[in-house]
């Protein structure tokens, strides 16, 4: 009687350790499931300041022998900022003011004096641009993207030789590219590169000549100034 009881607990025992056995290879062979929570977006502003460097543009533009132009909208500094506003993680819409100081070498003639005349204009060129920005999120802090703008340009001259100073408002329109290089959740450096345009805004008369007295010149050049620079931008999200 003992050695059947001895038997039987035997293979009881035999029979459970085989199927645990078998049950921690099942589940050993069983991929493990991975519950990943992203974090929910939501729209929230960055608030974007520019420092670029615009390089020089000739213009030019020829009516007759005595009403042209021609010479360079200088490059130099500009400088700005943005407000960005986040619709999506891809996608935002952007308000932005942009500034450069720089000058103008220009031979035009001038019917005042009925001569050609070289003289170096003060420029103070103003943008106001709306645009959309398209992102390309990556795994890593780098966040490229690319935008469209268009918007007003108001463009001051002022002619040193004589002190008389305009003011043209024109249509602009910019492109540009760059990316995003976050050294935290809020703050991220800025690279970025693109080409503003004011269509139409370099013109003679005021613009580029003596002024009055129907010395204005009745043509006018766009002209398109590219630039390389970057900024800091600001994630203003709570």
């Amino acid at each position: 009687m003992k050695i059947k009881t001895l038997v039987l607990l035997a293979f009881l025992f035999t029979g459970s350790f085989a199927y645990s056995s078998a049950t921690e290879k099942d589940s050993e062979q069983q991929p493990q499931r991975v519950v990943v929570v992203h974090k929910s977006f939501t729209p929230h502003l960055r608030v974007n300041g520019y420092t670029f460097y615009a390089f020089d543009d000739k213009v030019d533009s020829y009516y007759s022998n005595t009403e042209y132009f021609k010479g360079k909208i200088k490059g130099g500094f500009q400088w700005g900022g943005g407000l960005e506003y986040m619709m999506a993680p891809v996608q935002s819409i952007e308000l932005s003011y942009l500034r450069l100081d720089s000058n103008a070498p220009m031979e035009y003639y001038d019917k005042t004096t009925n001569r050609v005349k070289y003289t170096d204009f003060d420029v103070a060129t103003n943008y106001i641009l709306l645009g959309s920005n398209r992102y390309f999120p990556t795994d890593s802090k780098v966040e490229p993207y690319v935008g469209l703008q268009a918007g007003v340009g108001f463009i001051d001259v002022l002619n040193p030789d004589n002190g008389r100073s305009d003011t043209a408002t024109k249509f602009a329109w910019g492109l540009k590219a760059g990316f995003n290089i976050w050294a935290s959740e809020r703050v991220g450096l800025k690279v970025q590169g693109g080409l503003n345009s004011a269509v139409q805004a370099a013109g003679g008369g005021f613009y580029f000549g003596g002024g009055g007295g129907g010395a204005s010149v009745n043509a006018y050049s766009t002209f398109y100034q590219f630039y390389v620079g970057g900024g800091l931008t600001f994630n203003m999200a709570q």
